[in-house]
């Protein structure tokens, strides 16, 4: 026990001075530590509290559009909210994510699972591109760490209408079918870059600073006419569905520009509702479908008989008695047409003259007049999955093959190539590229054949859509029609199917001055077959439309009407 008066024990105050110098420099270091922090090195704790307040956000670019010629919207970028969560920041416990799950159209456990599995990462969507009115109720629940993206979801206003053309985009934005693939650099955008403050319940508070802006994708005008679009598209629903047919397709073609006006398909589908959709619905059949053209090649046989100068228009073909024999096997007409011209062989679809004029010509000559008709080459459209067609090598020609060439039978092609290869007719010999993308001016082509040719068989070609061709349901009134029909077996493993057809119709309006060139392509029709019968008529309801919408001068006006036009 230490009394009052008593010394301090040298010891003791040893201890003392020690726990008074201990506690100075204690204070000395914290005062070191302020010191840095404010002063010396001041960016540690501002980048650390940056660390979890700021975030560098995507800013979502907003997808070009796609127009028709006429600048109404075939495809839309329309914007929406997307729900994610960071798994950190949500409690698997948390008693509202039940009323989140239902709205969302999940199991709670579905969402349970999310945080439990993802623990390691800060952003897991939870559903993509929800309405307004659902996003507002997802952000009146108030679930820390559940949030909003402002995103874009595609629209397409004509639907199915021109689904196939078109295509679609997946969820992420990007061009998987049609022309959303082909042009999808162009149409997307560069995304931007947002730097956003979060606030203690992880939600991103308004505002931000803009790091670098987002830049728009660029909007493509298509060549297609919405109003012939519609037309093509529901006359040919109506065909297939009157004649019970597997498909059918159809493609309209400026004769001049190589432009694609209208292209439809059937069945179609609905871009904007993919649910349950089978692969096959998404072909745009009329470029991806190859079939044998039949009996609509036969003016190309034509023209390269007269071409080689060994035919003219005044040329007697002996057809008697409506079958002829090749290497054993009849090839025949309809019926016994006897002594006819170039005009009529076409008229009357004769098998017999036009596989005489093919025998007559020499192989590579006739391989190369179809090929300048653009037969077995790309187009120059550049749409997705796009097939060339087939045209057989001529140096591996059976007679037989030789023969059947000149009435379309061991060739492919596609609508859009046949529709290609009959602008060629209409434009005086010159071949062009097709293009979906409008253009202002004629492209250059190339030309294969001269003029007067061309107008010769095309004349020749009217007389299918008057009486006594076989196209009479084609013709328009008050127009003439150029055109020609073709009825082929079709082709099966082995061989032919003997009751399955595919009938076709391709046309050229007016004929006097082309502007248009359509075919119309029926699959496995059941009853009539015939292409005049049902492949035809698509051409003349669409056509007689497409006049009026183009204002196309008639060419065929009655006399009585034309008096009164001059007057």
């Amino acid at each position: 026990m230490k009394y009052r008066g008593q010394k301090v024990h040298p010891v003791g105050a040893w201890r003392l001075n020690l726990v008074r110098i201990m506690f100075v420099l204690m204070v000395a270091g914290l005062c070191w530590r302020l010191a840095d922090i404010q002063v010396v090195n001041p960016e540690f704790l501002r980048h650390q509290g940056d660390a979890r307040h700021l975030r560098q956000v995507p800013v979502v670019a907003h997808r070009g559009m796609i127009l028709d010629r006429h600048g109404e919207p075939l495809a839309i970028s329309t914007p929406v909210h997307s729900v994610w969560l960071n798994p950190q920041d949500v409690l698997a416990t948390d008693p509202r994510l039940p009323k989140l799950a239902q709205l969302l159209g999940l199991s709670t456990q579905t969402i349970r699972e999310k945080i439990e599995q993802n623990q390691s990462r800060e952003f897991v969507y939870l559903k993509r591109r929800i309405t307004p009115e659902l996003s507002a109720k997802v952000k009146e629940i108030g679930i820390q760490g559940v949030a909003l993206q402002r995103e874009y979801k595609r629209y397409y206003p004509a639907g199915e209408v021109a689904s196939h053309i078109v295509g679609f985009t997946n969820v992420d934005d990007i061009g998987q079918e049609g022309l959303e693939l082909t042009y999808d650099a162009v149409l997307t955008g560069r995304p931007g870059l947002k730097r956003m403050v979060r606030d203690s319940r992880g939600n991103y508070v308004e505002g931000g600073e803009l790091i670098h802006p987002a830049k728009s994708g660029e909007n493509v005008q298509l060549s297609i006419d919405l109003r012939l679009q519609y037309l093509t598209y529901q006359a040919l629903k109506k065909a297939v569905t009157e004649h019970h047919a597997k498909s059918g397709t159809a493609v309209i073609l400026d004769t001049h520009t190589g432009e694609v006006l209208a292209m439809a398909n059937q069945p179609s589908y609905n871009p904007n509702n993919r649910a349950g959709l089978k692969p096959s619905d998404l072909r745009n059949r009329a470029v991806t479908d190859l079939f044998e053209p039949g009996s609509t090649v036969k003016p190309f046989t034509v023209t390269s008989g007269i071409k080689s100068g060994q035919f003219d228009t005044t040329t007697i073909i002996n057809t008697h008695p409506g079958y002829y024999r090749v290497s054993g096997h009849p090839i025949r007409d309809f019926r016994d047409y006897g002594e006819i011209d170039l005009a009529t062989l076409i008229q009357k679809s004769s098998n017999v003259g036009a596989s005489k004029i093919a025998l007559a010509l020499d192989p590579d000559k006739l391989w190369h007049d179809f090929a300048s008709f653009g037969l077995g080459e790309a187009t120059g459209a550049y749409f997705p999955g796009e097939a060339m067609g087939t045209m057989p090598d001529p140096q591996s020609w059976r007679t037989l093959d030789i023969a059947t060439m000149g009435y379309g039978y061991g060739l492919s092609t596609s609508a859009m190539q046949l529709a290609r290869a009959y602008t060629v007719l209409a434009d005086g010999g010159i071949l062009k590229p097709v293009t979906f993308i409008k253009t202002d001016k004629v492209p250059q082509g190339r030309r294969e054949f001269s003029a007067d040719i061309m107008h010769e068989v095309v004349q020749m070609m009217v007389k299918v859509i008057e009486p006594g061709g076989t196209a009479t349901r084609a013709a328009v009134a008050n127009y003439h029609v150029a055109g020609k029909t073709g009825t082929a077996k079709k082709a099966i493993s082995g061989g032919y199917a003997d009751k399955r057809y595919q009938s076709v119709f391709a046309g050229i309006i007016p004929a006097s001055a082309p502007r248009l060139a359509m075919v119309v392509m029926i699959d496995e029709p059941q009853g009539e077959y015939y292409g005049g019968a049902v492949a035809a008529p698509v051409f003349a309801e669409v056509m007689t439309g497409a006049m009026r919408l183009l204002n196309i001068p008639p060419d065929d006006l009655p006399m009585t009407q034309m008096q009164v036009a001059h007057k």
